[in-house]
């Protein structure tokens, strides 16, 4: 299936990032930096399998140059602080073929990007290990006719409602900023990776392909499906090196209980769709002498054996013996565990299944708040860790009086951004800040030893749908007009017939010895 990753950056010069350093990584060429008198270089790339420059009209055409492109975009920006570049990482669907992979991110980029008057650099990365993907980047500032740069924002001043301006005590005019672009706005997020969605599924129907891209979250969606936690790529080395994590063990308890409930959802769904066709031709089976026989399922299981008797009557006697010694077992054990579970008629079944899918809903209900509640377990942790490791540093931001100097300091310490971004997640939970790394840890292990034990009866529960199933396609069988009753009868399997010819050959080989010795008698 195509992999829904779609990740949104911002190249930030507060956080020591060049838009520079970027570009020649994701194009695997050497760039020399003007802002830091640095070549920018990353020999070990690999895997870049196509790159390109796309311009708007109004834009220079040195700018087709990739060097020249990000140095100017560098140069026009002179805060501490500036936002260089966004960057995006769009996952491509393998199921289309790779000569495709550079027009259908062009295509893209063309309509959302280049056609509002950004600059778009793209390459696509693809080690041929089954992750082939994209990276884009795009200016944040707009272009005059000219080719010039704009600024990101202009003052507005405030009007009352003489239209007016409004003069503030200091003698100054009250006013505001506004954006000169709205590329920044938050809805063309959501709008981009809607039209990302869009031009994949596309290609895919172009290319006669089944697989579709929903880029929604499960929630918005209607799934209830438990999403995974996020890896990163320490915890992504320790598994592969075997080492079990925390948050390994999580996912993998997340991924089997979500395979588990969609496969109960799946059985329950197919279930009650029969329910509902054996409902309809009850009706018809009133009609008849026995009726009210025929809606008990040990009836109907009985009766199956006689169309299953019926089916095989063209089949060698050994075939047939052997065939109803199967059904027969097979019925034995579902007539017992239809007595184990009490369900005589089709309406105890029906009741059965509706009690069995609330509590599989019930049971990956609770197993969702455990599997969320570890999370943020280990978020938390995570979050401790990054404040003790960078508070020296922050520490020593904190102490600093002058602005120009605390401005730098930060620029140069990204410790500082870290500990900020970690202190504010803590505080969304206060509930936990005087829960030592112990009891957390114990909480986390006490969550997964729970989760694993609701899981078994999710388990039971969908081996009892899988029996019933089963029970379905014989009843199914035993009732005119239902779908299975109307399918040819099956052939032997060739096992079956390979076994009878080799039982008939022995037989012919047996009668002639004795054919012998009765001549031999009736002579003497």
């Amino acid at each position: 299936m195509p992999c829904p990753h779609n990740e949104i950056s911002i190249v930030q010069r507060s956080q020591r990032q060049s838009a520079v350093a970027a570009a020649a990584y994701q194009s695997g060429e050497k760039l020399f930096c003007e802002y830091d008198q640095e070549v920018k270089h990353y020999p070990e790339k690999r895997g870049i399998a196509h790159n390109e420059i796309l311009l708007p009209a109004n834009a220079p055409p040195e700018y087709a140059d990739r060097s020249t492109l990000w140095n100017a975009a560098e140069a026009v920006e002179k805060q501490w602080n500036s936002q260089l570049a966004r960057r995006w990482v769009l996952s491509i669907p393998r199921e289309i073929p790779p000569d495709q992979y550079a027009a259908l991110v062009r295509d893209f980029c063309n309509q959302q990007f280049v056609s509002k008057g950004m600059c778009v650099d793209f390459a696509i990365h693809d080690k041929g290990d089954g992750n082939p993907h994209a990276h884009v980047m795009l200016t944040m500032r707009a272009m005059d006719e000219h080719g010039k740069w704009l600024p990101k924002s202009r003052k507005v001043y405030d009007l009352d409602e003489n239209g007016e301006r409004i003069k503030l005590p200091s003698g100054r005019w009250k006013s505001h900023k506004e954006d000169t672009v709205d590329w920044n706005d938050r809805k063309y997020c959501e709008i981009w990776r809607h039209e990302w969605e869009v031009i994949q599924n596309r290609y895919l129907e172009a290319n006669n392909r089944p697989e579709r891209v929903d880029l929604r979250s499960y929630a918005r969606q209607g799934l209830d499906i438990v999403p995974t936690v996020h890896e990163g790529a320490a915890v992504r080395q320790m598994e592969k090196r075997g080492i079990q994590t925390n948050i390994g063990n999580l996912n993998r308890e997340i991924k089997a209980a979500n395979s588990l409930m969609q496969s109960i959802r799946q059985l329950i769904k197919n279930l009650k769709g029969w329910i509902t066709e054996l409902g309809e031709k009850r009706k018809e089976l009133l009609a008849e002498r026995a009726a009210q026989e025929a809606t008990f399922l040990p009836n109907l299981l009985m009766k199956y054996m006689e169309v299953r008797k019926a089916e095989r009557s063209d089949w060698t006697r050994a075939g047939q013996n052997r065939g109803t010694a199967q059904d027969l077992k097979a019925v034995s054990e579902a007539l017992s565990y239809l007595r184990q579970k009490g369900l005589s008629t089709v309406e105890d079944l029906e009741a059965f299944i509706e009690s069995s899918g609330e509590s599989a809903a019930d049971y990956h209900s609770r197993m969702k708040s455990k599997e969320i509640r570890s999370n943020v377990i280990d978020r938390i942790l995570a979050a401790r860790t990054e404040c003790k490791e960078c508070k020296p540093v922050y520490e020593q931001y904190r102490n600093i009086y002058f602005k120009k100097s605390k401005e730098k300091f930060k620029l140069e310490h990204p410790e500082i951004a870290r500990f900020e971004k970690a202190s504010a997640y803590l505080a969304k939970h206060p509930d936990d800040k005087d829960s030592t790394k112990k009891e957390l840890t114990q909480e986390q292990a006490t969550l997964l030893e729970e989760i694993a034990d609701l899981k078994t009866p999710l388990t039971d529960i969908q081996e009892d749908l899988k029996k019933l199933r089963d029970i379905r396609y014989w009843v199914r069988k035993a009732t005119p007009g239902t779908e299975e009753s109307k399918e040819l009868p099956k052939k032997q399997p060739l096992k079956e017939v390979l076994q009878d010819k080799t039982d008939e050959q022995k037989a012919q080989r047996t009668v002639p010895a004795q054919t012998k010795h009765q001549k031999q008698d009736m002579e003497l």
